[in-house]
């Protein structure tokens, strides 16, 4: 049976950015606060004229330009995005007729933060069940433009950017395993409460501030180290490895300490993480993909080495990867 490998990846982010210096203007907080609370120095924040496709596209041609192939051989496009273009068409769509891959299909993704690796795992599907040569996975969010400006909480944790990977059918194992997971129990505590069929947009909604972000962070907090450990304990089972084993793990980039909670619970040394959070803030599904096209461009990620994946969004959703370049 055929194995599916990354062959390609690619970012992009706006040239804006918000450092926690423009935060103190506009709600009660300091850049003291936030850096010792999430390790978040700055954030890239989309202009008005920016949208997730805009970004999505950027970091699409980069991908495939970094996997030697041409748009036209993409069999498909995923993209995981709580923040698309519009409800539909699907911004997958809008991805391929901007790349000119008349070949693919596209569709979009909904699972908040997990939402880059639950496409890598039906990108993986796809191909190696002949379906398809090349897929397109993509995570692209204009947080920005979901996010309340006078709620301290959560303004101040979220910024936009795009990233992509091309998934390409291999000979040799590049994806060794995946691992999904939901709980949809705890909804409430991370969620949107207006813009859908739930509750359209009314005068009132938007006079309430349904239309943004709501989150009981400690809550989250909690359930996400506990989660990305466990998840990323069972990925590494799967595959037959241990923490040990690993040469770059790549947590969602979400807060600070909660990387550090899941590194130390694994054991996984500080030189092994990667950390690009105080430039990027929270991206939601953008998270890994960003950090994963820095580290291979970087020189973080050499042929042959073992990466670990793990997110954990809202839903909850939570996945965890294990990847050989």
């Amino acid at each position: 049976m055929a194995s599916t490998k990354i062959s390609g990846t690619g970012s992009s982010a706006p040239e804006k950015v918000m450092t926690n210096f423009d935060f103190e203007k506009i709600v009660e907080t300091s850049d003291e606060w936030i850096r010792t609370r999430t390790g978040i120095a700055q954030r890239h924040i989309a202009e008005e004229d920016v949208a997730t496709s805009d970004m999505a596209y950027e970091a699409s041609k980069k991908a495939v330009e970094a996997a030697g192939i041409d748009p036209m051989d993409l069999g498909g496009i995923i993209l995981a995005t709580v923040t698309p273009d519009h409800f539909f068409p699907a911004t997958a769509c809008l991805i391929q007729s901007r790349l000119g891959a008349k070949n693919a299909f596209g569709y979009d993704l909904s699972a908040g933060c997990s939402g880059f690796v639950y496409g890598v795992q039906m990108g993986q599907g796809l191909i190696e069940t002949g379906a398809a040569e090349h897929i397109l996975v993509i995570g692209a969010e204009t947080m920005s433009r979901i996010m309340d400006f006078e709620d301290r909480a959560t303004c101040v944790l979220f910024g936009d950017g795009a990233g992509a990977a091309v998934l390409s059918r291999s000979e040799i194992p590049g994806i060794m395993s995946l691992y999904l997971g939901a709980n949809g129990d705890d909804w409430e505590l991370l969620h949107m409460p207006g813009g859908g069929s739930r509750m359209p947009p009314t005068e009132e909604s938007l006079r309430q501030r349904q239309h943004y972000i709501k989150m009981k962070g400690n809550d989250v907090f909690k359930e996400a180290v506990k989660t990305m450990e466990s998840s990323s304990i069972k990925v590494l089972m799967k595959a037959g490895l241990k923490p040990d084993d690993i040469d770059l793990f790549i947590p969602h980039q979400a807060n600070r300490r909660i990387m550090e909670a899941v590194r130390k619970r694994l054991g996984i040394p500080t030189e092994k993480v990667f950390v690009n959070v105080d430039r990027y803030g929270n991206t939601s599904s953008a998270s890994v993909p960003i950090a994963l096209d820095e580290a291979v461009r970087g020189g973080r990620v050499n042929d042959g080495d073992l990466v670990l994946f793990s997110v954990f969004g809202a839903g909850f959703t939570w996945a965890a990867g294990l990847v050989r370049f």
